[in-house]
């Protein structure tokens, strides 16, 4: 399913394409590990809250994409990748439309406090904050979170049931 995010513009051949890896980090106590940024074409707006991850460098594949932007942006270098439940694409100003193509990698980890020593200049310009998330806090939140329904769609993957193959979820 394909949509525009923050443009009016629709999908069209040409638009550059970013093949992007996100991680649904899950700690022992079933939380989830989201971060608060903003996007480089508005960085004075509100932000919102997403999963860890970033884009799948040059020779590289998702789930070696996942594994290096949990590393980085969290510190964890004890983890299990699992399966790719979830994929989803759409356009997004950076500050030119940009095709998103996201894999959603289900990893687990011990937990405990976010490392934010590997960011890099522009990610400690944008990201606003770290920290976990348990189902019920994603339920109570007012804020904006991305995907759209995250917190409806993890009941399963929390306890362990992961869809045969990737579903599509919407952009919107």
């Amino acid at each position: 399913m394909t949509s525009s995010a923050g443009a009016s513009d629709p999908v069209s051949p040409g638009l550059p394409e970013r093949p992007t890896a996100r991680v649904l980090l899950f700690d022992r106590a079933d939380r989830i590990l989201l971060m608060k940024g903003r996007l480089p074409a508005s960085p004075k707006g509100p932000g919102a809250w997403f999963p860890v991850g970033g884009g799948v460098e040059p020779g590289e594949t998702h789930r070696q994409a996942a594994a290096r932007e949990i590393r980085e942006e969290t510190g964890v270098v004890d983890f299990e990748l699992g399966p790719v439940v979830w994929v989803r694409e759409g356009v997004m100003r950076l500050p030119r439309p940009t095709l998103f193509r996201e894999v959603y990698i289900v990893a687990r980890c011990q937990g405990g406090e976010p490392d934010r020593s590997g960011w890099d200049a522009l990610e400690r310009e944008l990201i606003d904050d770290i920290r976990w998330w348990t189902q019920a806090d994603l339920e109570a939140t007012t804020d904006r979170v991305f995907p759209p329904g995250l917190a409806e769609r993890l009941p399963p993957l929390i306890s362990g049931r992961y869809p045969d193959a990737p579903l599509p979820i919407p952009w919107d």
